[in-house]
């Protein structure tokens, strides 16, 4: 039987989108390998939200030249955003690529491998089961039009995928042994159906049997709404952390890159969620061109304000095809400087958020015999041991900073 290694740059979306390519590979004769030298066809999911990522894919992909070259019969398919954004051009770069597949053409991949010519159904393996969380594509694409952001360029409009068909798939995970479901999309809480809304959504598929906790990424502020709070507030199987993305902390900034809501907007929304128990990670950017020392010190101020249990920074990195890819970008060494400054203020973040855990009991998810995760994306780790999967509560009574202990 012929071999399938995975390679996958990216979110979790990403992640999910793999899996959903390797399903139709695994119906025409392949099983899966972790080893890339066993591999008869190499599948490579890419990201190109930032340069960085692309620029491993395709450094990744240039290697593969010689890994072609040692056995004849050898298959590579280039998919994902990236090769969405710079499509069947790839092929001239790398003449030995087998199936260029854009992140929008997802829905036709298994029509294009029919077309490839050397696929053909056959039975195939079967992924091993990983972790403890399912993924769940609910949406794909989006409706901003960020003018950092390539997205909508590479994914398109939003999409989103019936209710019967998410539960459906949510159900499947959950019988696979999957007792968390993670549902997955650009702007994942923007998804609705028929007067049906995501908070509807959530509530379904935390009463699916076999489902323990459910979490979503990555959702707009947008959409974080009364009317959605209301709607999940009372439901313990909804994890309590939210990945937010702020970007900014300056409203001028905020609204130069289309975001849709100001500072004074944004910190109203992070304080409705703490209300409710949330805790709050997020995504900053550091030196987008208009960016003033001012509008710097604004995001300084946000991080000290919001009490984000994380935050992930970012240099501006401009991506072809976007507006702001056409401004002046600022001195390197201004966006160095200011990129230091902030990791050094959000240094700290994640102890002082751990500290406050202590003293609380909490309910943990077990990842391993005696380590896991709280709704609220704490690891912790138990002085019992316990099924893995199973859901525990147990009294926070000591923290490094990095991890909570209990004294069970």
């Amino acid at each position: 039987m012929k071999k399938l290694f995975i390679q996958t740059y990216g979110c979790q979306m990403n992640l999910a989108d793999s899996e959903e390519m390797a399903a139709h590979l695994f119906t025409r004769g392949y099983m899966p390998t972790e080893q890339l030298e066993e591999a008869d066809l190499v599948l490579v999911n890419t990201c190109t939200v930032r340069d960085h990522a692309e620029h491993r894919a395709l450094s990744f992909l240039g290697r593969l030249r010689q890994w072609k070259r040692e056995k004849s019969g050898r298959r590579i398919i280039f998919a994902g955003c990236a090769a969405q954004r710079l499509g069947q051009q790839l092929k001239k770069t790398f003449p030995y690529l087998d199936i260029v597949s854009g992140a929008r053409e997802i829905d036709q991949f298994a029509q294009l491998l029919d077309k490839s010519g050397f696929l053909s159904d056959a039975p195939g393996g079967q992924p091993v089961q990983k972790g403890i969380t399912g993924y769940v594509t609910i949406m794909r694409g989006c409706d901003f039009a960020c003018s950092y952001c390539i997205v909508p360029t590479v994914r398109g409009p939003v999409k989103c995928l019936p209710s019967a068909e998410i539960l459906q798939q949510a159900a499947k995970k959950a019988s696979q042994g999957y007792p968390e479901i993670m549902l997955l999309g650009q702007t994942v809480n923007a998804w609705h159906e028929d007067g049906k809304t995501f908070a509807d959504l959530l509530n379904e598929v935390s009463a699916l049997p076999g489902v323990a906790r459910v979490r979503f990424v990555s959702p707009h502020p947008a959409f974080i709404t009364p009317q959605f709070l209301d709607g999940i507030k009372s439901n313990t199987k909804i994890a309590r952390h939210i990945h937010l993305p702020a970007q900014s902390g300056s409203s001028k900034v905020l609204q130069e890159m289309k975001r849709g809501y100001t500072r004074e907007i944004l910190l109203d929304k992070i304080h409705a969620l703490k209300q409710i128990g949330f805790s709050i990670s997020t995504d900053l950017i550091v030196g987008f061109p208009t960016e003033t020392q001012e509008d710097f010190e604004q995001t300084l101020s946000l991080v000290e304000q919001a009490g984000f249990s994380a935050a992930y920074c970012f240099k501006y990195s401009p991506r072809q095809g976007t507006p702001a890819a056409e401004m002046k970008l600022l001195d390197e060494k201004i966006l160095e400087q200011r990129l230091d400054i902030l990791l050094n203020k959000v240094r700290g973040l994640a102890e002082a958020a751990y500290q406050q855990q202590m003293g609380r009991t909490v309910e943990v998810l077990l990842e391993t015999p005696n380590k896991g995760r709280t709704g609220e994306d704490f690891w912790i780790q138990t002085q019992k041991s316990y099924t893995v999967g199973s859901v525990v509560q147990t009294e926070v009574t000591a923290s490094d900073g990095t991890l909570l202990f209990t004294r069970d």
